[in-house]
């Protein structure tokens, strides 16, 4: 009797040793390879060696918690913003729709408001997009500062650019993180009401074009250093026009030497020279669904 309850409570054991194996790696097997982080928004360089001294107002640098920019107080609009995306920026908060007037810039600046825009016929255009920072409300709400808006044609905001914004975050969703630097360029777009150079008696720059650098990663650490020459780099560039829709976003891909070209900004330039050289005179051409 002794025995047979000693083997009986050993087969317990296993059983349960058995069971436990089978959840472990039912686990493992179920994590996911890389855990998305929130990382260095400007970890990819300073395209225009922006600085935070009143040395340049045109190129004066402001780094937020969820993005960073080069503002230019004479266009009213940022050269560029930059930011990071990952799933860790994204959650369930909601839309806030608090436009406002960026305070943080320096008292001698001209501080763009939302009424600056009202009945241009152009839309208050995220550069850094609303979704990409839905974690909390105050990521969110920090996305709605005038710093990061720009004149955009309607069609454009609502339709091309956003599709491309969507993308990005449904990459997002797939295991993958983004370093991301978008801004305007040049002058006279077209918005509802006809084409126009500039809003706001002049305060505020309406860009003829939008573009955006977009450098795809599967989440992971050390991202500067698994930056190789396979990495998959999206570049595009987009009239700021009511007829941008007639095309996808995928239409308007173009190699981050059109962007630089048409910027005159330095993008990925902590890379090694050799490795941007190869990145950035390449077109995407990996099909969208």
């Amino acid at each position: 009797m002794y025995i047979r309850i000693i083997l009986k409570n050993k087969m317990k054991r296993n059983k349960l040793y058995l069971v436990g194996a089978f959840v472990a790696f039912i686990c493992l097997s179920s994590k996911p390879k890389g855990t998305s982080t929130r990382d260095d928004n400007m970890a990819l360089g300073n395209p225009s060696n922006a600085t935070s001294t009143l040395a340049d107002l045109n190129n004066y640098l402001l780094q937020k918690t969820d993005y960073s920019l080069s503002y230019n107080n004479s266009k009213g609009t940022a050269n560029w913003v930059s930011w990071h995306l990952s799933a860790a920026w994204r959650g369930k908060a909601r839309r806030k729709d608090a436009f406002a007037t960026d305070i943080s810039l320096p008292v001698n600046f001209v501080k763009i408001t939302p009424a600056n825009y009202k009945n241009t016929g152009f839309d208050k255009g995220h550069i850094c997009p609303s979704n990409d920072r839905n974690r909390s409300v105050r990521d969110n709400r920090e996305t709605f500062l005038m710093t990061n808006m720009i004149p955009q044609a309607p069609y454009n905001n609502q339709q091309t650019w956003r599709y491309l914004e969507g993308y990005c975050q449904q990459l997002s969703l797939e295991g993958n993180e983004m370093y991301i630097i978008a801004g305007p360029s040049g002058s006279l777009g077209e918005g509802e009401n006809g084409t126009a150079a500039s809003i706001a008696d002049g305060k505020v720059t309406v860009p003829e074009k939008v573009w955006k650098v977009i450098v795809v990663l599967q989440n992971g650490n050390d991202d500067i250093k698994r930056i190789t020459s396979a990495t998959r780099v999206i570049a595009v560039i987009m009239p700021n026009t009511q007829k941008v829709n007639a095309h996808s976003w995928n239409h308007y891909r173009v190699s981050v030497d059109q962007v630089e070209k048409l910027t005159g900004y330095d993008f990925l330039s902590v890379l090694p020279v050799s490795l941007q050289d190869t990145l950035e005179s390449r077109k995407d051409t990996v099909q969208i669904k």
